[in-house]
């Protein structure tokens, strides 16, 4: 919501001093920049956009407006404005900002779109992990765990805290073998983040977009002798217009200079900067999801509610009797459950559904990677999870930084919301939601008796 309402403020913004600095000329070419910002727009909701190419089009497409304000004694054809389009590069008729936006804006927009595209993964691995289906095993070794000690007479005795850890462990082996694949996504997710709060700051970038543009457009008309004579010597010479028509024109040509407009003037987007604010918080809270999965079964085993707590060592349920728990705790991990003995953990099948969001977070964290170097990528087609959309980088030598080092890992495809909907039609009703639900209220349930 943040970056659409800061395009939003953008194209009002730009509006604004257009109309207020050139009038009727700009209300009658308005549609050239609203163009701009709608393929922004959709860019930056996944559309399939060129932001290179776009930006090249809006270039050009002003250079033939521009020149036939400059020049309305002239009647230019289709053919011979595509020629005069031609001569943007070779000319430079808006000087060097047409560069530097194009560089500054590829980066912010690839760098902001794949940030959110991140989160926006992140929350839905972490949604459908949590509906996994715990295995029958699990679901004894919890009953065992939490009731048993009712049958031996010891209803007050909590779990001993090793032995729900090896209980949890055993339950959540799957779920841990998420842990390598999420830290390198976080990694890559805070990397990202220092490019909305560098130079390419999408904030910074398109607020003073407006202003950018306006002195790009007063250097045409400071340099509009010389651009008319190139164009005229490569192109040919234009019919003359009409005595009619050029009569009427005249009046809405470039014939006086425009004062450029103030910074001060513009408005005050309701954004604000609150960008590096907002970046700020949401890197605060991915670094304290790192390492959420392998140590899920240690933040549920420490709550009082649920276990004796590790400084109660020899007055707790063992699973037998209270005394001491012996057996040693499990690494994690499903491989390392063959031995666990609390619950019986088949290592030998690795639940496919956790597997598929495994690569789903393989497939985002490589496209992080590429948009921290600068590099386009087309959330469009999933299939692809390395190639881009051919936007590149925009970068030249002297702006943009050292390219980070990244070892990829090739994934295959994965269609998440096909497997999620198979997943569920064929996984019985309970999941690691309702696991954790359950286990919660049991533990309330024995507190209260």
């Amino acid at each position: 919501e943040f970056f659409r309402e800061l395009l939003e403020n953008a194209e009002r913004s730009l509006n604004d001093m257009f109309v207020r600095t050139y009038g009727m000329l700009y209300m009658q070419n308005s549609e050239v920049f609203q163009d701009l910002f709608t393929e922004l727009k959709r860019y930056y909701t996944g559309g399939n956009v060129n932001l290179e190419e776009m930006l090249n089009d809006f270039w050009a497409r002003l250079l033939e407006r521009m020149f036939q304000l400059i020049n309305p004694q002239y009647h230019f054809s289709e053919d011979y404005l595509e020629c005069v389009s031609k001569y943007t590069d070779q000319l430079k008729p808006f000087g060097d900002v047409p560069r530097k936006l194009k560089v500054q804006v590829t980066r912010a927009f690839i760098a902001a779109r794949t940030f959110v595209q991140g989160l926006t993964v992140g929350r839905e691995v972490a949604n459908r992990v949590s509906k996994v289906s715990p295995t029958p095993g699990c679901i004894r070794a919890l009953m065992k765990m939490l009731y048993c000690p009712y049958c031996r007479g010891l209803p007050t005795v909590k779990p001993c805290n090793n032995y729900c850890l090896n209980v949890m462990k055993g339950c959540l082996a799957n779920q841990a073998d998420l842990d390598t694949e999420w830290n390198l996504f976080i990694d890559a997710m805070l990397l990202v983040a220092e490019r909305l709060e560098g130079p390419f700051n999408i904030e910074s970038v398109m607020d003073p977009i407006d202003v950018k543009i306006s002195e790009a457009i007063m250097n045409m008309q400071e340099n509009s002798m010389q651009v008319s004579a190139k164009v005229f010597q490569g192109c040919g010479q234009p019919k003359p217009a009409p005595a009619l028509r050029s009569s009427r024109s005249a009046p809405e040509s470039f014939n006086t200079r425009f004062r450029p407009y103030n910074p001060e003037e513009r408005p005050t987007t309701a954004a604000g900067t609150s960008l590096d604010r907002l970046v700020t918080d949401i890197k605060e809270k991915l670094k304290l999801s790192k390492k959420f999965w392998s140590t899920l079964p240690y933040t549920i085993c420490k709550d009082e509610r649920v276990t004796a707590g590790p400084s109660v060592e020899e007055d707790c349920w063992n699973g037998h009797t209270k005394a001491r728990y012996l057996p040693e705790i499990m690494n994690d991990g499903l491989t390392n459950q063959i031995n666990n003995p609390e619950v019986d953990v088949d290592i030998t099948r690795p639940d496919t559904f956790i597997r598929q969001q495994i690569m789903a977070l393989r497939v985002m964290t490589n496209k992080l990677k590429n948009a921290y170097n600068g590099n386009d990528v087309n959330f469009q087609d999933t299939s692809d999870e390395t190639s881009g959309s051919g936007s590149g980088s925009g970068c030249t030598d002297d702006i943009c930084p050292t390219e980070f080092d990244f070892v990829t890992t090739e994934a295959p495809p994965v269609d998440s919301d096909r497997r999620e909907v198979e997943a569920s039609a064929t996984q019985p009703g309970w999941s690691l939601q309702t696991l954790l639900i359950i286990f919660l209220s049991l533990v309330l349930q024995r507190q209260w008796r």
